[in-house]
């Protein structure tokens, strides 16, 4: 649409579904509630919009993210009431915290029913307000596109991000006359000339430059640019937190990704840099682990689209709010001559040596190590990957390399039971792309429902389980702090394969290398989601440390 369209009478529950059209939104999540049955019934007449049925709001919320970081779209999903807002609410938090851009309708109680404690009553705009960009409850029919198309400008402009709308459930019945505006364009602010030169002045001086790359270079499609920058300065690229696939990690630029379990010599690249470009990151407290990394003496550069970002945990020397990508493109103007290779170099050898698989030769038992060596060897480059909170995790971000953009995607929020909802989404979005998932078994069985959803839309999504038996994270934890005292972290066995078999999906346990990687070969063949079990060593608990070991140190 190019200009404002005719004026026409319809209902609130139409004229949603018609902003959803405007906004060319192709797939919704939800599970359905008979407080938005009105909603529903439109969605049914709209051809060009395919809902998808969850079994649980968490997992729907979850595949929204997933289908929303994959897309480069805001994810849509729906629940009903407080009930269902509350066990979505995981995947707000996600999305914020993550920098997603999400829609929520939520079902709300009768118009003359509110402040009476009415049946599932929560006040919604209030309730996520803390963890959302922006909340409304629609109280007028006729401002329905108004406010709705207000809600996807504000996911996607600036700092992306999740907005919640609350609909009185008479609300969606009521008609009268719409008036709709256009697509919403997202505005892309860029630097002024005197921020560049001053960036320039910096960098002139720059003995050892180093870039740390975020989120806002992948949500503004700045991954070309990035490279490119980099080819032209020769300065050396960090991923921040769960940001693998950013830069490319076989490029001989590359100097690490910074999270958790980031090895001592990788660290040491960002303190012994004497300039820091920070591009499209928020500073993270894990990126920056326990915000310890830059220092006073340090020249940080920071660019953001959000202008709360800047200075908030540390104080840049240059603040510049733009859009990444546009960053980008103005840097290229830059004009001096890098002296630092030896530099780079070094920060780039650093990696390969941390990150170089380390297999037990002549091992009949599947080891982590094995999976991701397996992964990196079977899986095609442009595969995606998912992973769920856990220790098993620091396996893939030390050693797997992600050689291609957009083919990762992980909450920096560090929410279990995220990987399986995560890829059925991904898989969604891009239906021609092989989607794996990370989980432990504590994450998977807090969404392994969603496995029957994968099954029933023929979403073929692998999903990979590690399974020690133990909220392995907080065990470790409990360990360095308490150990031999293990209370609350020992779980029981379960046998994913045939759990799997039982929600309508492949499952096959491995215990040797040759098994998984007949497991695999056979998973990217299947036209149903499949779940390969993992045994792990309980004792082996991160990828440094065995449980006697922490208890020793102790």
């Amino acid at each position: 649409m190019s200009q404002i369209a005719e004026t026409q009478e319809m209902n609130g529950a139409q004229a949603i579904t018609e902003c959803l059209k405007i906004e060319d939104v192709v797939k919704v999540f939800c599970v359905p509630g008979e407080s938005y049955l009105p909603l529903l019934d439109a969605i049914y007449d709209e051809p060009s919009i395919e809902l998808i049925t969850a079994r649980h709001e968490g997992g729907a919320s979850f595949m929204a993210e997933g289908y929303a970081k994959a897309s480069k779209k805001p994810g849509v999903v729906m629940a009903t009431r407080g009930v269902g807002g509350a066990n979505l609410a995981i995947g707000v938090h996600t999305a914020y915290q993550d920098s997603t851009p999400m829609v929520v309708f939520l079902g709300q109680v009768h118009s003359k029913f509110r402040g009476r404690e009415g049946f599932q009553e929560v006040d919604l705009d209030q309730f996520f307000g803390h963890i959302a960009k922006w909340t409304v409850e629609i109280k007028d029919v006729d401002r329905v596109p108004e406010l709705v198309q207000r809600a996807f400008r504000i996911a996607q402009s600036g700092r992306p991000g999740p907005v919640v709308i609350s609909l009185p459930e008479d609300l969606l019945k009521e008609k009268s006359k719409m008036t709709f505006h256009p697509k919403v364009q997202k505005p892309r602010p860029s630097p002024n000339q005197n921020e560049i030169d001053e960036m320039q002045m910096i960098l002139q001086k720059a003995k050892r430059p180093l870039i740390i790359a975020g989120g806002g270079v992948i949500s503004s499609e700045g991954e070309q640019e990035l490279l490119e920058f980099v080819k032209k300065f020769h300065i050396p690229v960090m991923a921040a937190f769960r940001r693998h696939d950013v830069f490319p990690n076989h490029h001989p630029l590359y100097a690490g990704h910074l999270g958790l379990g980031t090895p001592k010599d990788v660290l040491a690249t960002t303190k012994e840099a004497d300039v820091i470009l920070a591009i499209g990151t928020r500073l993270s407290e894990v990126t920056t682990q326990d915000y310890s990394i830059i220092s006073r003496d340090q020249a940080l550069i920071h660019i953001d689209i959000n202008d709360q970002t800047l200075g908030r945990v540390f104080q840049p020397m240059l603040g510049i709010v733009s859009d990444a990508k546009e960053a980008l493109i103005s840097m290229l103007s830059i004009d001096i001559q890098p002296e630092w290779e030896e530099w780079a170099a070094k920060c780039n050898q650093r990696y390969h040596q941390t990150s170089e698989i380390k297999r037990k030769a002549n091992s009949e038992k599947l080891t982590n190590e094995d999976v991701i060596y397996l992964l990196q060897k079977l899986l095609p480059e442009d595969a995606i990957i998912t992973n769920d909170a856990g220790n098993f995790a620091g396996w893939l971000h030390l050693y797997y390399p992600f050689k291609q953009k957009k083919t990762y995607i992980g909450p920096t929020s560090g929410a279990m039971g995220y990987g399986l909802p995560a890829a059925i989404g991904a898989a969604i979005a891009l239906p021609n792309r092989l989607v794996v998932s990370l989980s432990g078994d504590g994450g998977m069985m807090m969404t392994v429902q969603e496995l029957e959803t994968a099954a029933r839309y023929n979403i073929p999504v692998i999903s990979l389980v590690f399974n020690n038996r133990m909220y392995g994270t907080i065990r470790m934890h409990q360990e360095m702090n308490y150990p031999e005292k293990v209370i609350g972290t020992d779980l029981g066995n379960i046998d994913f394969a045939a759990l799997a078999k039982s929600l309508n999906a492949n499952g096959v346990k491995t215990t040797t290398a040759a098994e998984f990687e007949e497991a695999i070969r056979c998973a990217t063949k299947a036209n149903l989601p499949t779940v390969i079990e993992i045994e792990m060593d309980p004792e082996q608990i991160s990828v440094s440390k065995t449980i006697q070991q922490i208890r020793l140190k102790k």
